[in-house]
């Protein structure tokens, strides 16, 4: 069992430049990259979150079945959130697209 046993610090003191910087550089890149995803993640679902609440908007169900009367809609509070969630959405867009593209150039990898 002592066989196969190594010294392995005495093994990284022995490691050269190449080999510390290889380590190094694989380290720095996976971190940024996780990070990157996650980031590019986080906008892609705040986006379908705030799609779901813009579709929500529009339901404008009665207050039940028998009942012709609409549940408290008021019209301009409804023009001015949809208004405000179609451009933050676009915005979101944006950011979305550039944060994908730019994480493809930096690691490689398709998103």
């Amino acid at each position: 069992m002592s066989d196969d046993l190594k010294p392995r610090f005495i093994e990284s003191l022995r490691r050269n430049n190449d080999q510390i910087r290889e380590d190094r550089a694989k380290v720095i890149g996976e971190d940024s990259e996780l990070i990157y995803r996650r980031r590019v993640e986080d906008i892609e679902l705040k986006i379908k979150r705030l799609e779901r609440e813009q579709e929500g908007l529009i339901d404008i169900s009665p207050l039940d079945k028998n009942s012709l009367t609409f549940a408290d809609f008021q019209p301009e509070a409804f023009v001015q959130k949809d208004m405000e969630l179609s451009l933050t959405i676009r915005n979101l867009n944006i950011q979305f697209e550039v944060t994908k593209k730019r994480f493809e150039y930096l690691f490689g990898k398709k998103y």
